[in-house]
């Protein structure tokens, strides 16, 4: 039905189960990797950008579309280096999760990366691009999100999936 640069849309006709037919809408994306990129102090670098979709400014993580056949931790990686400038000298595979599968097959996979040192060579940004690069500690991200300033799913669902893994750490200590 449409092919874009970032999506795809198909409309399909399916048979249920109960054998009657139906219309369904998918958009298909090549998907995407969501980064928690954490400083040697702790605290989490998170992006501000705005979002043409949502009509407003949103706190994110940095995250992005796969290229063509890009493996998910490279995507991670030149994300990190896109919207933040940093690299990671570790990433740590957390989980991967569909955004919304009611209507789409995209599915991101969300790292931690650690070790952060800015990146050694000059980044190139994606041109329509207009960041602004800010650390908070786990305890104010959930502040934040709490009073609902970060709203953005992939951010939320990485947040929840960092803390959960920092607890169990802690937990084993």
């Amino acid at each position: 039905m449409y092919e874009g640069r970032v999506l795809n849309l198909e409309v399909d006709r399916v048979r249920l189960a109960g054998g009657r037919q139906a219309v369904r809408e998918v958009v298909r994306h090549p998907g995407a990797a969501v980064v928690v990129p954490v400083l040697d102090d702790g605290r989490i670098l998170l992006v501000r950008q705005f979002r043409y979709a949502a009509g407003e400014t949103l706190l994110e993580l940095p995250a992005g579309k796969r290229d063509s056949n890009e493996e998910p931790a490279a995507c991670a990686m030149r994300e990190l280096a896109e919207e933040t400038g940093f690299a990671a000298a570790s990433l740590t595979y957390l989980a991967g999760f569909f955004t919304a599968p009611g209507f789409t097959d995209e599915f991101i996979h969300c790292f931690v990366a650690s070790g952060l040192q800015r990146a050694a060579e000059a980044v190139v940004k994606d041109a329509d691009e207009e960041l602004e690069v800010l650390a908070v500690t786990l305890e104010e991200a959930h502040r934040l999100i709490a009073g609902g300033a970060i709203r953005d799913a992939k951010t939320l669902v990485g947040l929840l999936l960092y803390g959960a893994r920092r607890g169990q750490e802690t937990a084993g200590d």
